[in-house]
């Protein structure tokens, strides 16, 4: 449901023997930083770093009071393997360019989570061979970056996949486990019912192995959802599975629910506005739940036109709005108060190349049979064959051909 360098100092390695690993303490890396309180990471909305046009993480920071970002997507090379990688391309050991990233935004008082997993692409918890070996994969990720928080967005297809979501599970609890204090979100599908059968495979998987996160978060969007009472509905219904499963009572179970959102225009042509976004933030302060987040800040920005011509964009919400206006709603939720003043510039989606314009958005629930256009992540594709819920882009040889920028 989601689309999608300095060098690395010495580590301080600890040797833990009853997990039978050996864990970094994260923050012993080159470049940490002292770890923000965890209403922060809890309120930190998506940014894809080198994708989607990403918007300077500086300048958003001083216009919203916004100081935790969620970085999308960490996941194993596309052409296999048990490494991490961003977006199954770039190499995180070898990286630079998140890095840079990730020190100009502490450079100025905040941090980062880093997410894995996401909609496309391949997870690790598919390729590695067990929880153990995963969890060793992201460990690297942890130690590089000096992480305090780290994501695991569990979905289509690999939720799916038993084996793979036991080993991504194992592999949290035992990042849990090898480094104090780190903070750690599971975000998954929501339905109109709270999550579906795969979402409460999950969390029966997370029970049966005596896993507990600082919180479960849904996505009530791209499901047949509309505005916020569609949410809020879902997100009392996922309270209810989160009691029936783990034995909790209900503000137990709210203290351990999230929520995360999307903001504007879904793949799937649902709309959530401003108010949308007030209305579920009510809900989760007023419930006291531990994470309001939302997929991205990619798209905190006014398209040109407004609503894009009906099209869902990676780079724009396709609703009226000031830039940031969704950011705002992830800084109330951390308790601080967004600056009333407003920036003197901010920055602007790329220019769509002349001549090229978009084709009709992807959607994930459409067929589509070869020769068929469509536009995703300011790119238009076409399939090279019969395809149905593959994301343009996500493997190397998929059904899809890029047809360039539009």
């Amino acid at each position: 449901m989601r689309r999608l360098h300095a060098c690395l100092g010495a580590a301080a390695a600890v040797a833990l023997a009853a997990a039978g690993t050996t864990a970094f303490v994260a923050g012993s890396a080159s470049g940490a930083t002292g770890a923000l309180g965890n209403r922060w990471y809890a309120a930190a909305p998506y940014l894809m770093p080198l994708d989607n046009d990403p918007p300077d993480a500086s300048a958003l920071m001083d216009a919203t009071g916004l100081k935790a970002f969620q970085l999308a997507f960490v996941l194993a090379p596309n052409g296999g393997g048990c490494t991490p990688t961003w977006g199954g391309t770039a190499a995180v050991s070898s990286d630079t360019a998140v890095r840079a990233v990730i020190d100009a935004i502490r450079a100025k008082g905040g941090d980062v989570s880093v997410s894995a997993g996401g909609y496309g692409g391949t997870k690790l918890g598919q390729t590695c061979s067990d929880a153990a070996a995963t969890a060793a994969a992201y460990q690297q990720v942890i130690t590089k970056y000096g992480l305090h928080a780290i994501d695991f967005d569990l979905e289509e297809p690999e939720y799916e996949n038993t084996a793979a979501i036991r080993n991504e599970i194992g592999a949290a609890k035992i990042l849990q486990q090898n480094n104090p204090g780190l903070y750690v979100s599971v975000t998954t599908a929501g339905t109109a019912d709270g999550t579906g059968w795969f979402g409460k495979q999950m969390l029966l998987e997370a029970r049966s192995q005596g896993f507990t996160p600082n919180n479960f978060s849904i996505m009530p969007f791209d499901g047949g959802f509309n505005g916020a009472a569609s949410q809020t509905s879902a997100l009392t219904k996922f309270n209810g599975i989160l009691q029936s499963t783990f034995g909790w009572d209900e503000a137990t179970a709210y203290a351990h629910e999230g929520f995360s959102g999307m903001n504007g225009r879904s793949d799937t042509g649902e709309y959530f506005t401003q108010d949308d976004f007030q209305t579920v933030l009510d809900y989760a302060t007023g419930h006291h739940m531990d994470r309001f987040t939302f997929w991205s800040l990619n798209r905190d920005r006014q398209c040109s036109p407004p609503d894009n011509g009906g099209r869902t964009s990676g780079t724009c919400s396709s609703v009226p709005q000031n830039s940031w206006d969704f950011a705002k709603y992830s800084v109330k939720f951390a308790g601080a108060t967004p600056p009333t003043t407003p920036p003197t510039s901010t920055p602007t989606p790329s220019p769509t190349p002349p001549g090229n314009s978009c084709k009709a958005a992807w959607s994930s629930s459409a067929v589509y049979t070869g020769g068929d256009e469509v536009s995703y992540g300011r790119h238009n594709w076409k399939a090279k064959w019969w395809t149905q819920n593959e994301v343009p882009g996500a493997p190397q040889w998929g059904p899809w051909e890029d047809e360039g920028t539009c």
